[in-house]
């Protein structure tokens, strides 16, 4: 069985590594957490005025950190060999030769154009049990990780949705990354056992309860290289904005597609008379109701409307805003036929990337090695998975 599996670290060890490495004791270093995230329904519909609903899970990225008594800033990883090495007060820049530490520098930039200052350096080890290439965000991990270990270090107080702002905003101005704010927010603020319904454009958000009993949500990632995903996208808003001022010449007072609801579109929709047009608002609709109906079927324990709604997803993401193709299609339907599975659909932005499937805990194993086969013969290649339940934001795991 060919899984997409992450490294087992134990956050517990970090602070003797890090004695090891930068010396002093163990009870001086504070040990935060950062957790990856899956979407578990309402996509390519964000930009259209929908709503999201992601939940955190239980793949941490770890980060010890400690003051240090001069101005020297120290990064190291516990998986990736190299010390960087900066000044707090040096103006940080976007460097390649600096890898990940820039999604760090990003996070102290944006921090300092904030207002926030710091008397002293400091150094980190950091260790992560994301799955590497798992599609599960463990960039925004990386910041958002970061950024708390920081504001608690030096006593900033950063608020949790201020946390997912700074890490967005290091990814604008400092990465150069036009990206929105849902991974960010839902490693921000989420907690276990809850998904959030979030609005990404007004940051409006309430949790949902995620007990998922004795399911687990596998994450299945093509591998497939993808080239397509950013002009597609591109179309994909191009055409939703085409689709919308058609109906707001008609007549229709929306500032947004997902302002519609399903019935309302249904009596609209011949005034967008171009077929593709149609089809690409009728998912955006049709997707934010799926949303509020995975919320509801969720407040009420409904794991199996869940899974139709997971589905449902799917169908309208292959035929209506056609952004699956044959790898995605391939992982969502071979997974919808296999016992214990009570749904499965794309998630992200499509032409390869990942999928994720609702399956029994004790399926898991026979789910993943059924899939794998039918993709390896159809695609030619494996597939990565990993099963996952749901976790907590930022958090602190040692004093």
């Amino acid at each position: 069985m060919n899984s997409l599996t992450a490294t087992t670290y134990d956050p517990k060890d970090l602070p003797k590594a890090f004695v090891e490495m930068y010396g002093g004791t163990e009870d001086s270093v504070a040990v935060f957490s950062s957790p990856a995230r899956i979407n578990i329904i309402g996509e390519h519909i964000d930009y259209n005025g929908g709503m999201v609903f992601p939940a955190a899970i239980n793949r941490y990225l770890y980060v010890a950190i400690r003051k240090r008594n001069d101005s020297k800033v120290i990064y190291n990883d516990i998986h990736f060999p190299g010390t960087h090495t900066f000044d707090i007060n040096e103006n940080f820049v976007y460097d390649k030769k600096n890898d990940y530490a820039n999604y760090l520098n990003g996070i102290l930039s944006q921090m300092k154009a904030k207002g926030f200052t710091f008397p002293c350096g400091f150094e980190i080890l950091m260790a992560s049990n994301v799955p590497a290439g798992g599609g599960i965000s463990s960039s925004s991990a990386l910041e958002c990780g970061f950024a708390y270990a920081v504001s608690e270090t030096f006593g900033f107080n950063i608020d949790r949705v201020e946390i997912a702002k700074l890490g967005q905003m290091s990814e604008h101005n400092f990465m150069n990354v036009n990206c929105g704010i849902m991974d960010q927010f839902i490693i921000a603020v989420g907690k276990k056992n809850t998904a959030i319904k979030l609005n990404c454009d007004t940051l409006e958000y309430e949790y949902a309860p995620l007990e998922l009993g004795d399911y687990r949500f596998v994450v299945m990632n093509t591998n497939k290289q993808r080239r397509l995903a950013d002009s597609k996208y591109n179309e994909r808003r191009e055409q939703c904005e085409k689709a919308l001022e058609l109906l707001q010449k008609s007549g229709c007072k929306i500032k947004a597609l997902c302002d519609l609801t399903p019935d309302e579109w249904e009596k609209v929709k011949s005034f967008v008379n171009d077929e593709v047009l149609q089809k690409r608002a009728k998912h955006c609709v049709y997707e934010n109701q799926r949303v509020k109906d995975a919320v509801a079927s969720l407040n009420k324990g409904d794991l199996i409307q869940l899974g139709k709604l997971l589905n449902a997803s799917h169908e309208s993401l292959k035929n209506d805003y056609e952004v699956t193709g044959i790898e995605l299609d391939t992982l969502a339907y071979t997974a919808q036929k296999q016992e214990g599975c009570l749904g499965a659909r794309m998630t992200g932005a499509g032409f390869g990337g990942c999928a994720i499937a609702l399956v029994h805990k004790d399926k898991v194993d026979s789910f993943i090695e059924n899939v794998q086969k039918e993709y390896t013969k159809t695609i030619g290649y494996n597939a990565g998975f990993f099963a996952c339940e749901s976790g907590d934001g930022v958090s602190r795991v040692l004093a």
